[in-house]
């Protein structure tokens, strides 16, 4: 039996899993992304050990900002994604063989933007400003670290031949080299982009794709595998 290792990229999946299956508790979401995770270890043809699921992302933020619709100052710290976030990564660091690795939020460059498609929405003339509300805008907060945290994992497993393969849950063409390097090193690198497009550069250098399908849902995967 093999020993898989699966990476998470926190933002990504967080992100793409509000999309496809909505908003849930803390508590609901972190189990089911521990289901999903576990659903990679079934194939048809093989069983997989797993070695330990690590997540990436930035713990929440508490900064003060300014809301340029509201006109005032806005306390991140008291909002209810902080809380949500707090308590999912709380949530996640009691599941056994999960990891956290955090990274930091780059918190001198944040501010509020309005949303992709509220700026598409008002260049058309479809809404007005005088439409806006503060649910138009969002923090524009990028992350520090988090991939670097990713790419040196993905090399660490790979060099000491910790693991036989590695599912990485992400969607970004960055990890190329690391996906490369793994399979130098005799790694199988599956990737999940949770049923999204992605790049064709990293297709080429992947062994695999594969989405497991809702983990709201009970039963097997009913997710699809390319390659």
């Amino acid at each position: 039996m093999s020993k898989t290792a699966i990476l998470v990229d926190g933002g990504f999946y967080r992100k793409r899993a509000t999309h496809l299956w909505g908003k849930h508790t803390p508590e609901e979401a972190a189990s089911a992304l521990f289901s999903y995770c576990m659903r990679h270890l079934s194939e048809r043809k093989h069983q997989h050990e797993l070695y330990r699921i690590f997540y990436y992302d930035c713990p929440p933020i508490k900064k003060q900002m300014y809301h340029p619709l509201l006109g005032k100052t806005i306390d991140l710290g008291k909002s209810e994604q902080y809380a949500w976030m707090t308590e999912f990564l709380n949530q996640l660091k009691m599941r056994r063989k999960v990891a956290l690795r955090l990274g930091s939020l780059d918190n001198n460059n944040s501010a509020f933007y309005l949303k992709y498609d509220v700026q598409k929405k008002l260049c058309a003339g479809t809404i007005q400003v005088s439409e806006l509300g503060v649910d138009d805008f969002e923090p524009n907060i990028k992350q520090k670290g988090v991939d670097m945290k990713i790419g040196v994992d993905i090399a660490s497993l790979s060099y000491k031949k910790q693991v036989d393969q590695i599912v990485l849950i992400a969607g970004d063409s960055d990890f190329v080299p690391a996906a490369k390097l793994a399979r130098r090193e005799g790694i199988d690198f599956v990737l999940d982009p949770l049923g999204a497009e992605i790049n064709a550069q990293l297709f080429e250098h992947i062994d695999g794709k594969r989405s497991c399908g809702n983990p709201y849902t009970s039963g097997k995967s009913s997710g699809k595998s390319e390659k």
